[in-house]
């Protein structure tokens, strides 16, 4: 489904992606793992557009490197950033309105469905987003990237900062959309929650991948742990 090769990607001067390679099969959930600072969440941004990338970038066989952002996500491609970006003087409702693929348009993932999923999203349903907490707006920006109906949804640092029941609750809803059969390129620090949801996991380091395999594999690994992983 997707298909990254020869990912380079700079900041001014500083060379931050060195080579990236990585794939995503359908209905496929793999994890991005690493140390702050090594170049996970200018990955998704690159592939999403937000970056410019210099390499090959393919979604279903068609080279979307350098595409504007917009065209990506409407090929089908879902972007949930590090920084939780909401409408905060729209209502939660009308958050989720603006994910719609196509406008008044509900699809598999609907309104009603994200807010009987979280009931704190339900009770502020017609209240601004901008009241919501961290972990609510987590959840909003989430249930509104799912409106949008992607094939393929990719997830930046969802549980950085969050108590560990809203940890727990963002953990199940990645699961939910899993098993609904979205793709998911997941960025998250926290091993746990990578590790048990994952198929497959890519170990970054200096800006290139220094790990590919199974969860269970890099739990065997530990010179790879050792290296890349722990602090």
């Amino acid at each position: 489904m997707l298909e990254v090769s020869g990912l380079h990607a700079y900041y001014g001067k500083s060379h931050i992606l060195q080579g990236v390679n990585i794939h995503i099969n359908s209905g496929e959930v793999v994890s991005l793992i690493g140390r702050n600072g090594v170049g996970r969440s200018t990955t998704v941004k690159a592939i999403m557009g937000e970056v410019r990338p210099h390499g090959t970038i393919k979604f279903k066989g068609q080279d979307i490197a350098g595409l504007p952002n917009h065209k990506i996500a409407r090929l089908g491609i879902g972007y949930v950033p590090e920084h939780r970006d909401i409408f905060p003087d729209l209502t939660v409702r009308q958050n989720l309105m603006l994910g719609m693929k196509k406008a008044g348009h509900e699809g598999n993932w609907t309104i009603q469905g994200s807010l009987d999923m979280f009931p704190n999203l339900a009770r502020r349903a017609d209240s601004p987003a901008g009241v919501l907490s961290g972990g609510e707006k987590q959840m909003l920006t989430m249930c509104r990237t799912m409106m949008g109906e992607p094939e393929l949804v990719m997830i930046d640092e969802p549980t950085e900062g969050l108590a560990p029941l809203i940890v727990k609750q963002v953990g199940e809803l990645i699961s939910e959309i899993a098993r609904r059969g979205v793709a998911i390129l997941l960025v998250e620090q926290k091993l746990s929650i990578a590790l048990d949801i994952s198929h497959r996991v890519y170990v970054m380091g200096h800006g290139r991948i220094v790990f590919e395999g199974t969860p269970a594999e890099l739990k065997a690994n530990d010179e790879v742990r050792k290296e890349w992983l722990e602090v």
